[in-house]
């Protein structure tokens, strides 16, 4: 039996690589953001010096949460759930091998060039000409190993998971080719194809949707299939996931012009934005209530299983961020939330909340799959992880909601004669204990990510490679 199936055993070594490099820049990329946090309660944390200020290692932060530790999450489940849901082995391994060593050079290259100060200057695209090249070349790859393997599917159907990836990795390399277009004037310097608002039109094009691709509907594969396995249940309603597709993709990109309410942009433009943003409350929502209903007749297994905790409460998160976002894009509410730390609240609640959760719950679904264990080696350390993420996700965003509402209303306030009541500084000072409450709470989540670590190292250590191997042929046999 096992003969006959071994050609057809799924390509899990490019999994399990992505799956650990998941916590690796997991573990960096949060403690990174930690330090940067600490800095704005301590500022000589910056050392005086240009590589470690908070200017340089912020970038560095949002690169290696969103594209080292986010990336290698949506790698790693991509290549798993694709194979799985289709019965087929990747379409090619050494393709497969070089998204991996890719993506792990664009992320070294970003190490090295953002503290020293090489930047596009546009948020979320800052790595210069080179690391942009390199990184489209990879995301190339990776769609041709993703659509070449849905090809050669042995099902006649392609699951809904499949369809949040497949547009995530469309709209992601249109996104990344269109925002990068720039004139190189040496090795690591570009100026953009486009001027002015249009820049910046585009910029927030990209940066949004990098949010809304990247960062949700990839996830979103990630919910459609961790979800109903980890819960033993189907997915509540199919016809709900497929309008949810088509809803989300159709209006997401749309909604990129709330970030530039009140500057040079046409005011039409963002009134559109603001439109759009409103509207995508509800394929947002579909998604949200579909993951959760799928729990009807299992709610109990919370009690007993954190990895089902991790990703349900996940789906709380995105629930609330993604009404709190199209509530922000109202210009009055933006009026008094835009430049200030509710804006940060807001995006930690999507990256902490929902991101992060869901990676971490799909990561500890997977790794005994993957290295032929029955389970995690420690099920105490998952549930104290979980607790340490949610307290700090909490503490995190709840600080930043308290800063940004003082923030807005101090800024705004003005005395009789039409002067301003507060100086920014009087401003930064009231900021002052959230910004400790904050390094405290991504503290928290961080450490959370250390207990995952030596949870996930026990894991592997008590599986050996012919252990692993058979996790493959098993899978195989499971989905025949």
């Amino acid at each position: 039996m096992s003969t006959a199936i071994s050609p057809t055993a799924y390509n899990y070594k490019v999994v399990r690589q992505f799956a650990i490099m998941t916590v690796v820049w997991g573990i960096l990329g949060m403690g990174l953001g930690v330090f940067i946090a600490s800095q704005l309660v301590w500022p000589e944390l910056n050392f005086d010096l240009p590589w470690t200020s908070f200017g340089r290692l912020r970038p560095l932060h949002t690169n290696l949460v969103i594209f080292a530790f986010g990336g290698c999450a949506l790698f790693a489940t991509s290549y798993y759930v694709v194979q799985r849901t289709c019965q087929t082995r990747l379409i090619s391994d050494s393709l497969a091998a070089f998204t991996f060593w890719g993506w792990q050079a664009v992320i070294v290259g970003a190490i090295v060039t953002l503290p020293l100060g090489y930047t596009t200057t546009k948020e979320y695209a800052e790595l210069e000409w080179p690391l942009a090249i390199l990184l489209a070349i990879v995301w190339v790859t990776y769609g041709l190993v993703f659509f070449g393997t849905i090809t050669k599917r042995k099902t006649k159907h392609i699951y809904v998971g499949n369809w949040f990836y497949g547009a995530f990795i469309v709209v992601t390399a249109m996104l990344h080719i269109v925002n990068h277009a720039s004139l190189p004037v040496s090795f690591f310097k570009s100026y953009s194809a486009y001027a002015g608002a249009t820049d910046a039109m585009i910029q927030w094009w990209y940066g949004h949707n990098a949010v809304g691709f990247f960062l949700t509907t990839g996830f979103l594969g990630m919910m459609y299939y961790f979800v109903p396995k980890q819960a033993e249940r189907p997915i509540y309603s199919y016809r709900l996931s497929i309008v949810h597709f088509w809803a989300l993709i159709t209006l997401y990109i749309w909604a990129g012009p709330h970030h530039l309410h009140y500057t040079a942009l046409p005011d039409w433009a963002q009134s559109l934005g603001m439109a759009m943003s409103i509207i995508l409350l509800a394929p947002s929502w579909g998604g949200m209530i579909n993951g959760m209903m799928t729990l009807s007749g299992a709610w109990h297994k919370l009690r007993t299983d954190p990895i089902l905790r991790f990703l349900v409460v996940s789906l709380a998160f995105y629930g609330m961020s993604t009404f709190e976002g199209p509530m922000m894009a109202i210009k009055t509410v933006n009026s008094l939330s835009h430049y200030t730390d509710w804006t940060i609240g807001h995006v930690h609640a999507g990256a902490l909340g929902w991101v992060a959760m869901i990676s971490i719950g799909a990561i500890y679904h997977m790794i005994p799959k993957l290295f032929g264990r029955a389970q995690m080696h420690s099920t105490g350390l998952i549930n104290t992880h979980f607790w340490l993420a949610t307290i700090g996700t909490v503490l995190y965003i709840a600080s930043m909601w308290v800063n940004g509402i003082t923030q807005g209303l101090m800024w705004r306030a003005i005395n009789d004669d039409g002067t301003l009541t507060y100086s920014f500084v009087e401003a930064l000072q009231a900021s002052h204990p959230g910004f400790i409450v904050r390094a405290l709470g991504g503290a928290f989540f961080a450490s959370g990510m250390l207990f995952m670590a030596y949870n996930v190292f026990r894991t592997v250590r008590a599986s050996n490679p012919a252990e692993a191997k058979a996790a493959e042929q098993i899978a195989v046999v499971g989905a025949h």
